[in-house]
């Protein structure tokens, strides 16, 4: 049965962002609030000193004219002057609107008009450069405060310089921040965040204080995260996923190591050594898969241990999971293994994750198996960017794998036609900006968000997530096809998989496009005496179409008849967010996909 929660809670509620932020200084002011790198090694903020520097900022902002709800962007990737600025802004009043570093010049610049931002914080002259380009198209744009950027003192200030204006502004109004953080209503607008989407312009989101507050607030009665857990965070913070972790880190005081750079993950991981990480499934495909291939590299006694290690760890988390008794032999069996292997595994990662949470997308259930065999939990989510990323989440001491747990204390759930997931609570958007049409789309008068998800609730109310509406088709023979299931089924089989992008609407039978992860493939060529050929010399190559061959044959050995690939192509490049054909959170944008390859797919039903 799933636990229960006293949802008075929602009663107690922080009425705003600002509040809570200057409620959690003034509770551990000298507490670790951020670690971030410095030079060769990391330096470290605590709560009284992040509070000063996010109080200035704030002064600043209010000194260059910013109002309430007002909006100001945040062009950058992921380091701690990010959250600095998304604080001050919380505390200024004003608005957030996230935009992805690798967003083109004419998307920012869409963006920030559509916005009106008045104020935004660009990490560099690579972003300011994007906005030079468009800047008669952006009149409502007063200033941007570069964070390492060349300066011109009139359009373009640093944060010395903003830092020097919210000094004065602050030493003529001393009680302006707290001031200002009493005023705003939970309601008013807090953040602007523009989903990426896979057709059509991106749609601004928007989400008032209430929601960010609620979120932190429902993670922290269920009791999850603690005062000294610490928190590795690399998201994309124009994502929400990103965004909901710092609501949580508000509510619940821990301290936050900060490193956008994905490449670092791995390394940062083992010297930070964090209790727990928020990531997409991308990133524990890839860790799986590398640990799986570096095995396979070594091979001889060495596998074979690895490969038994493995049977007996999922029997034994088969069997806890069954509420079932582990026999002797097998505990005996499963302690050698662990300290010969999983220990080895749980030390790449740091060894003090406690359990990491995935969202974004949906992770693979054989993944998730394997880690947990390693001692690893990784307990999988559910949100939208409209419910302010997070609506359900599994618990360390109440999971089910293959679920995304249930509802949060506080928000509702239902399944409305073609079970449609919809949502209700105080997480959901208040609508889209300057969009009511679309609005009215998402929203039922009644408040629920229409999610465009079809999933399934059990007894206990935790929800499977069956896949997107609009992504399922049925072939001509009548029957229904989840592409997104039999997708990360290949991954978890096929250690060198990028991408596996299944068609076969009103076909009589499925097929796919493949592309191989870069990096992997590097280690497979190395391995097999063809190092320094191209990606596209070796994808081309027979031996690695065999190989792609043999996994999916694997695959269709775990689908239903009408589920199985009967002929697929590897493409000879991977997809990137540049091209076009992946959203910045690495979501696959299907129908471009579809249509950049409609010759190469029509060509397998010749």
């Amino acid at each position: 049965m799933p636990i229960n929660y006293d949802t008075s809670f929602l009663d107690r509620l922080a009425p705003n962002v600002a509040v809570q932020f200057l409620d959690r200084v003034a509770a551990s002011p000298d507490a670790e609030a951020y670690r971030y790198p410095e030079g060769a090694g990391w330096a470290s903020m605590t709560w009284r000193e992040a509070g000063e520097r996010v109080s200035v900022f704030a002064a600043g902002l209010l000194a260059l004219g910013i109002e309430p709800e007002q909006r100001v962007g945040i062009l950058s990737a992921t380091r701690y002057e990010w959250i600095l600025a998304d604080l001050a802004v919380m505390c200024a009043g004003g608005a957030t609107t996230t935009v992805y570093p690798s967003t083109n010049a004419a998307d920012t610049a869409y963006i920030l008009s559509d916005s009106e931002c008045r104020v935004v914080f660009a990490e560099d002259d690579e972003q300011v450069a994007k906005l030079k380009e468009h800047k008669a198209e952006l009149p409502h744009l007063l200033r941007v405060v570069t964070f390492d950027g060349t300066t011109d003192d009139s359009w373009v200030i640093n944060l010395a310089k903003l830092t020097e204006m919210g000094e004065q502004y602050l030493a003529e109004h001393p009680d302006v921040i707290a001031q200002t953080a009493k005023a705003i209503a939970p309601d008013q607008l807090a953040t602007l965040i523009y989903t990426s989407g896979t057709t059509g312009r991106p749609k601004g989101v928007r989400l008032q204080h209430r929601s960010w507050v609620y979120e932190g607030a429902s993670i922290q009665v269920q009791d999850i995260l603690h005062e000294d857990d610490l928190q590795f965070l690399w998201l994309p913070m124009a994502h929400s996923f990103g965004k909901v972790l710092l609501s949580t880190q508000l509510a619940c005081g821990f301290a936050t190591a900060i490193d956008g750079r994905v490449d670092k993950i791995v390394e940062n991981l083992g010297v930070v050594k964090p209790t727990f990480m928020g990531a997409a499934p991308r990133i524990f495909e890839k860790a799986h898969a590398r640990i799986v291939t570096m095995q396979q590299s070594e091979g001889g006694p060495k596998e074979k241990i690895f490969d038994r290690a493995f049977a007996v760890g999922l029997e034994v988390e088969r069997r806890r999971a069954e509420g079932r008794m582990v026999p002797p032999h097998l505990r005996l069996q499963h302690a050698l293994f662990d300290r010969l292997v999983f220990s080895k595994i749980r030390e790449r990662f740091g060894g003090r994750v406690r359990f990491f949470i995935s969202g974004a997308a949906a992770l693979n259930q054989d993944i998730a198996h394997w880690f947990n065999a390693a001692g690893i939990l990784i307990l999988e989510g559910y949100g939208l960017t409209e419910s302010s990323a997070g609506s359900f989440v599994n618990h360390p001491r109440d999971y089910r794998i293959g679920t995304v747990g249930p509802v949060l204390p506080g928000s509702e759930v239902r399944l409305g036609d073609g079970d449609e997931i919809q949502i209700k609570g105080p997480g959901v958007m208040e609508g889209y900006h300057n969009l009511p049409e679309e609005t009215a789309k998402t929203l039922t008068q009644d408040g629920w968000l229409r999610t465009g998800d079809k999933g399934s609730l059990d007894a206990d109310g935790f929800l499977t997530i069956t896949g997107r509406i609009k992504d399922l088709f049925k072939t001509s023979g009548g029957k229904y096809i989840a592409p997104s299931a039999i997708e990360s089924k290949f991954k978890a089989v096929c250690p060198y998989a990028s991408q596996f992008m299944v068609f076969g609407s009103e076909r009589n039978y499925c097929v796919a496009l493949v592309t191989l992860d870069p990096e992997a493939l590097e280690g497979w060529a190395e391995e097999n005496g063809v190092a320094g050929k191209s990606y596209t010399d070796l994808v081309r190559s027979a031996k690695v179409r065999s190989l792609v061959q043999g996994y999916v044959d694997e695959l269709n050995s775990r689908l239903n008849r009408w589920e199985t690939i009967k002929k697929w192509d590897l493409l000879d490049h991977d997809l990137t967010v540049e091209s076009g054909e992946l959203t910045p959170s690495m979501k696959v944008k299907r129908n471009v996909v579809g249509a950049n390859y409609q010759e190469q797919i029509d060509a397998m039903y010749a």
